[in-house]
């Protein structure tokens, strides 16, 4: 299936793309979800924190990413929860490992590519929701990491349908993005490198000899915090390497489960030729909707009352998706 361009005309006056992906990530608002916090054990002895609805026996499930440095609190992810929860579903957030309340213990962070925790915390929510259909929406980072992760499994993947959100299909091509100069990109540097960083260095304190202290503390661009981070925490040859490796574009091909992907032109993260246009069109798996505007997981339409474009795109097709007899199997 093509990518197929997708009207939307964005709320004045943030017709900006940085308006776009700044002002939801500060200001959305939106009626909070009942949830329940609760931390799941992992194989290796640390904790897994999740968000959840309250449950809702026979009614259809939503596991839920968030991006780099967010976590199920982010703003994106509280807003997805409050409109699954008006149709009754069931739903859990998932915050990554260093990104919840539960402090990491051991040697291991996450990445933009690492789906380990993802088939425990799927075999859970499926015992806890027996016999309804599942789905997935991913946001930016947590889309990388769930699209990779259905390439890897392809017809295994228990999941019915997914969602992924302004990925970063090239991580190579965003990090390049994101380090280039000017203000705005030296803006978003800050904003995940300053966090980025306190764990890395946080993570050295555990385990002395682990990273070069004073390089992290002196980096200030995705690529010298992968090269120096990134690639010899999880056993990467370099930043390079990880780029390749986990870029969820090189695993659309072997999806197997009903996905869309919805992206924008104007993302100041994504650059549009990043887009893996021909993989989405070879895939009969995949949805592609590419709006011209909308920046980083932004879409904010409407008047004084806001409105979400990307929640309203992301549930119809997980509520065509999530019932009846044709779940898990692509659709026109």
């Amino acid at each position: 299936m093509s990518l197929q361009s997708e009207p939307f005309t964005p709320a004045w006056p943030l017709g900006h793309r940085h308006a776009q992906t700044i002002w939801p990530a500060l200001f959305r608002r939106g009626a909070p979800p009942r949830l329940a916090a609760e931390c799941w054990p992992a194989s290796d002895g640390e904790g897994l924190d999740l968000e959840l609805l309250p449950d809702r026996p026979g009614r259809p499930g939503l596991l839920v990413l968030h991006g780099l440095e967010g976590s199920s609190r982010a703003r994106y992810v509280r807003g997805l929860l409050a409109a699954v929860d008006g149709l009754g579903w069931n739903a859990a957030a998932l915050s990554f490992r260093s990104c919840g309340p539960t402090p990491v213990a051991g040697r291991r962070l996450y990445h933009s590519g690492d789906t380990a925790d993802l088939p425990l915390v799927l075999e859970r929510l499926r015992a806890r929701w027996p016999g309804v259909p599942l789905g997935a929406v991913g946001f930016s980072m947590g889309g990388n990491i769930l699209l990779k992760w259905l390439g890897e499994e392809g017809e295994r993947a228990p999941l019915d349908a997914a969602v992924a959100v302004s990925v970063p299909f090239d991580l190579g091509a965003c990090a390049a993005a994101l380090d280039t100069p000017g203000f705005f990109p030296a803006l978003y540097r800050r904003r995940f490198l300053r966090t980025l960083r306190r764990k890395a260095l946080a993570l050295e304190a555990r385990f002395p000899g682990s990273l070069d202290v004073a390089a992290v503390r002196a980096c200030h661009t995705f690529s010298r915090y992968d090269e120096l981070v990134t690639a010899p925490l999880f056993g990467f040859a370099s930043a390079a390497d990880y780029w390749a490796r986990c870029s969820s574009a090189a695993f659309l091909g072997r999806i197997r489960r009903p996905v869309r992907l919805i992206s924008a032109e104007d993302d100041p993260m994504v650059p549009s030729a990043s887009i893996p246009r021909a993989e989405i069109a070879a895939n009969p798996f995949l949805d592609g909707r590419l709006l011209a505007r909308g920046g980083h997981v932004g879409f904010v339409a409407g008047g004084w009352r806001r409105t979400y474009a990307v929640d309203t795109l992301a549930l119809e097709f997980l509520a065509a998706r999530l019932s009846g007899p044709r779940a898990g199997a692509p659709r026109p």
